[in-house]
């Protein structure tokens, strides 16, 4: 691209005005480019320059997408170009009925993406007896009409909120629960995934449009360095000036796009936060002063926080789905990166059992009385204090398993269920169960692994940890994969199966659209807060009314 004239792109009406349009400039050696993308947010496409391109080709740009055999793919492509099959399509003729189609969004400017036209919600219709209804015509034109004549037709779920109109030349302004879904709670789980999504992206053009002025720059300095005659004198100072004026404001006018989308974001979460459930909020909500005992299991639950360099205090809910499809491993030991260096090697651990326990208290409070129970392996007993939430409201049902004994003991009860399951699940055969068999979810809190494990043991541990889940046995670990040195790579499937949370701030996740290193903050308490023990008091005491 870099002999010929710059690419220029645009996104057009279907009657061919330009809604959106990039040039993409500075490019050189490449002969591929991505250079917009195109995504769905809140029932509206959305579309955002991006301008990455790719020297080795369109199979390098293939290949950096994830899609298989990119070669082969990408020489398919070429081909099909240079025999014509990749055809250009015409806009459609306008008629007079387009004007009815395609609308502005009300307080938007032309070209601005708009909330997408919901039809006004209808009420459930009465049932009728099949006397009083009109005769109806059979459907598709067949003289038999299929339809149940004493069968009402049933309503649609109601729309989800809609933000009011928004004044000229201001965004709409954000509603909770204004995503797609059946419930209100799959509405708003929808919509911080959509959060998620909008500042990964937005990010991502930012960082995009950053480094392009940095390429920019340092090839225009190149080119200033390369003549002798301007390497010095006032010619050179003038072409240094001007790419540097030059990086300076691609740089600020990328900033001001995403300051623009940041603050689109801070004003969702912070109608977003106040109205998330129980399973989704932060123990610091108000949610928690109601908190009753659910009815039935939610669809996810918040294991902490998540955030990017660029805007610190936007935090995004990190929500799992349940059940769980894989174990937690709480990492006690010191990371690359994050806060830990003011914390010795026994307040990390002390810091991790403390997120342990909230997260096990979470699963307790989100799940309806007796359908889920917590096993605590403690072998050297060095966790009691942090365990004093669960101690004391007496959610568990039978103390900590210490020593080699204990945790002998408890993991062969564990696996001795899952064999059961497995067995009686396999065969069809559910009611062949014993009849003193729990049915319900089960997690393994590990404290201290590899403490008080023999070969055996560890055995077990890995054999829940991959057969586990499917049968309602989740495991969450407490440990400093350092501590496991001795076992050498046996214990290597065990962490990667496993999904490693930290209980300090640490930047080792990442999304799955462009693989931002996201910091994750555990989702605690408030210092010096009882709402762990006030929460799991009222689970015990639901659990004790319920007999169970």
């Amino acid at each position: 691209f870099g002999t010929v004239a710059a690419p220029f792109v645009a996104v057009t009406g279907l009657d061919g005005t330009a809604l959106v349009s990039f040039t993409i400039t500075g490019l050189d050696a490449e002969s591929a480019v991505t250079a917009l993308e195109l995504y769905r947010r809140r029932g509206v496409w959305k579309v955002r320059a991006v301008g990455q391109g790719y020297a080795d080709g369109l199979a390098a740009m293939l290949r950096d997408q994830g899609l298989p055999q990119a070669a082969e793919l990408a020489a398919t492509v070429q081909e099909a170009v240079t025999r014509g099959m990749a055809r250009t399509i015409a806009p459609p003729p306008r008629t007079p009925g387009d004007g009815t189609r395609v609308r502005t969004a009300a307080g938007l400017p032309p070209g601005e993406p708009g909330p997408a036209p919901q039809p006004p919600p209808q009420p459930p219709a009465a049932p009728v007896p099949p006397e009083a209804r009109p005769p109806q015509q059979a459907q598709s034109g067949s003289p038999v009409d299929y339809r149940h004549p004493g069968r009402a037709r049933t309503a649609p779920p109601p729309p989800p909120p809609q933000a009011p109109p928004a004044e000229p030349g201001r965004p709409p302004q954000p509603v909770a629960g204004d995503a797609a879904g059946w419930t209100m709670d799959e509405r708003l789980y929808n919509q911080v995934w959509g959060m998620f999504e909008d500042l990964a992206r937005s990010v991502a053009a930012y960082r995009s449009a950053v480094d392009f002025a940095d390429s920019r720059q340092e090839q225009e300095l190149q080119r200033v360095l390369s003549d002798p005659r301007s390497r010095i004198g006032g010619a050179g100072d003038e072409a240094r000036a001007a790419a540097g004026a030059k990086h300076t404001a691609l740089v600020d006018r990328a900033r001001a796009v995403l300051d623009r989308d940041l603050a689109q974001l801070i004003a969702e979460s912070e109608v977003v936060e106040p109205a998330l459930p129980p399973a989704f909020a932060g123990w610091a909500s108000p949610v928690w002063h109601g908190y009753r005992v659910p009815m039935e299991i939610p669809m996810a639950m918040r294991l902490g926080d998540l955030h990017l360099p660029e805007r610190p205090e936007l935090r995004i809910p990190m929500l799992v789905r349940l059940p769980l499809e894989r174990g937690l491993w709480i990492d006690s030991g010191r990371s690359r990166s994050g806060p830990d260096h003011d914390l010795g090697s026994d307040g990390l651990r002390r810091a991790a059992v403390d997120a342990a326990v909230a997260h096990a208290a979470r699963l307790l409070a989100v799940h309806p009385a007796g359908e889920f129970t917590v096993h605590v392996l403690d072998p050297a007993g060095s966790a009691t204090a942090s365990l004093a939430p669960l101690l004391e409201s007496g959610v568990l049902r039978e103390p900590p398993a210490a020593g080699a004994a204990g945790v002998t003991a408890v993991l062969s009860r564990l696996t001795q269920r899952v064999d059961l399951v497995q067995m009686a699940v396999r065969g069809g055969a559910s009611d062949a169960l014993p009849p003193d068999l729990d049915t319900g979810e089960q997690l393994l809190l590990v404290n201290d692994f590899p403490h008080g494990f023999d070969d055996r043991a560890v055995t077990q541990l890995r054999y829940l940890a991959d057969e586990g889940p499917s049968v309602g046995v989740h495991l969450m670990m407490v440990a400093d994969r350092r501590d496991a040195r001795e076992y050498g790579p046996v214990l290597d499937p065990l962490w990667r199966s496993l999904l490693r949370i930290t209980p300090v701030p640490d930047d080792h996740l990442a999304d799955p659209w462009v693989g931002h290193a996201w910091t994750y903050e555990p989702a605690l308490a408030p210092a010096g807060s009882r709402v762990l023990v006030q929460v799991l008091r009222q689970v015990a005491e639901a659990r004790r009314a319920y007999g169970r």
